[in-house]
């Protein structure tokens, strides 16, 4: 029973925010706690619900200051070098703009933090696509699916989580796993084209002096025209209107989290908003990669260092408390939606484990392989990866399902190098679980609805991770 209502819950959750029939945070509280009551364990519903508090909180604490340090970084003026330098490379064409969304988030994925990786993209990405009128989803999906093949890296968290499990060196299950993990990059890189080259179909190219022409003026003029496009495949990219672009020139804030009096351009190259703070470039850049280095060398928590990093940004950049305040007050907005976003999710993980579901659906997973599939573990656990990081943590999947799946193959001769290194393929599609925060990170800065970032990127993601799977079993990986 438990096992239906687990897949019944995670289920109803999923398609009432891809309808948009509930927003994230009211799904993602009231449905557990109905789901709770049904099961019989209402009178628990708020131990689970503290329990899953306690142990997100800190991922709320440092989303929050996260959301602060780079939002005032961006204020600052620190990545618009970065947003001006992509804009010549791509200039302006869609094609090259994708693509460009792909490698900033490879690359940016070495840090092994996924909400960093989604404020550093975004703040660099989200001007040329809104200038341009390009679909958001296209963006977010990108950025994702890249971040997921890099999250293997081993200071990521899966790799470490899975050689713990099973009690392996990490670099073992890791380093074998390279040439497949680059097939994966290559094809979100392959994909970045594709879905480049249908944002080029439908909205047109641009050179880079129409992208830059003032608001005022008429700048989607290619092939695509102004206003709804007319690509067939416009109404697959869920940026909230029908056609994914505005009937006129497009409008906006820049940089997520700038002020009201910021909006309504393309802020991003903007030399005379007064915010910036050039003479304090070097510091700004310094304390970041400070600040990113003490995070993969593991100085202190990563809660702690964004907050203090937010403290010494804000003192140093503007030392009046009013300009303090207001700082604060323009990423307000982003803070909370992404904390409350975090708190909410706390619920529907809370529930889940607490009520037993999350162990009962492994159970029954597990059960359900059959016997003459024992050889193959390795392949079924790659294929299993992918359903059940999605809809688990990775907390429950490597330290709870992990280890079942490892006895199994055993039990066949398969070594548990092999289970772990096939467990790592679904992370692609990890990271836009609903259960990852940093995944609403991303859509909250990118101004996409959860549900429309869901129903574009699942598709891709999982066959981004079968990519991954596939390329190991053809190395003699898994």
């Amino acid at each position: 029973m438990l096992t239906v209502l687990g897949f019944a819950m995670i289920a109803t959750f999923l398609v009432l925010i891809m309808m948009r029939k509930m927003s994230p945070i009211a799904a993602l509280v009231l449905i557990p706690a109905l789901f709770c009551v049904a099961v019989g364990q209402g009178a628990q519903l708020g131990d689970y619900v503290i329990e899953g508090v306690g142990k997100l909180a800190p991922t709320a604490a440092m989303l929050m200051f996260a959301i602060v340090y780079f939002g005032v970084m961006i204020d600052v003026g620190l990545f618009d070098p970065i947003v001006r330098g992509i804009l010549r490379f791509c200039k302006a064409d869609p094609v090259r703009i994708v693509v460009g969304t792909a490698v900033l988030a490879a690359i940016v994925s070495l840090d092994g933090d996924g909400s960093t990786t989604f404020m550093i993209t975004v703040s660099a990405m989200y001007p040329l696509y809104k200038r341009l009128g390009m679909s958001l989803v296209v963006m977010t999906g990108v950025a994702a699916t890249a971040n997921g093949v890099m999250n293997t890296l081993p200071w990521g968290g899966p790799t470490a989580r899975a050689a713990t499990a099973l009690k392996l060196d990490a670099a073992d299950v890791f380093v074998p796993m390279i040439p497949a993990l680059a097939m994966g990059l290559l094809f979100v890189f392959v994909l970045a084209y594709v879905l480049g080259r249908r944002e080029r179909k439908r909205i047109g190219y641009l050179t880079l002096d129409e992208a830059l022409v003032p608001e005022t003026e008429t700048v989607l003029v290619g092939t695509g025209g102004l206003g709804g496009g007319n690509g067939s495949d416009a109404t697959d990219t869920g940026t909230g209107s029908p056609t994914g672009i505005s009937g006129s020139a497009p409008t906006g804030p820049a940089t997520p989290g700038a002020s009201a009096a910021e909006d309504g351009g393309f802020q991003g190259l903007d030399p005379n908003r007064p915010t910036l703070r050039p003479h304090l470039y070097w510091f700004n850049a310094g304390l970041t990669l400070v600040l990113l280095a003490a995070m993969i060398f593991e100085l202190l928590p990563i809660p702690v260092l964004f907050l203090l990093g937010a403290a010494l940004a804000l003192t140093v950049n503007y030392p009046k408390t009013a300009e303090q305040k207001a700082r604060i007050a323009a990423h307000a907005d982003n803070v909370l939606n992404v904390s409350g976003m975090v708190f909410a999710a706390a619920v529907f993980t809370g529930v889940l484990t607490g009520t037993g579901m999350v162990k009962h659906m492994a159970d029954w997973l597990v059960g359900a392989i059959p016997e003459g599939m024992g050889p193959h573990m390795a392949l079924v656990t790659g294929v299993l990866s992918l359903p059940l990081t999605y809809f688990m943590s990775n907390d429950g999947f490597y330290f709870g399902v992990l280890p079942v799946l490892a006895e199994a193959g055993a039990a066949h001769g398969v070594s548990p190098l092999e289970i772990a290194r096939a467990s790592l393929v679904g992370q692609a599609l990890h990271m836009s679980s609903p259960l990852v925060p940093a995944v609403y990170v991303l859509v909250g800065m990118a101004k996409v609805e959860f549900g429309d970032h869901t129903r574009f990127t699942v598709k891709w993601a999982a066959l981004t991770s079968l990519v991954v799977l596939a390329a190991g079993i053809v190395f003699g990986i898994v």
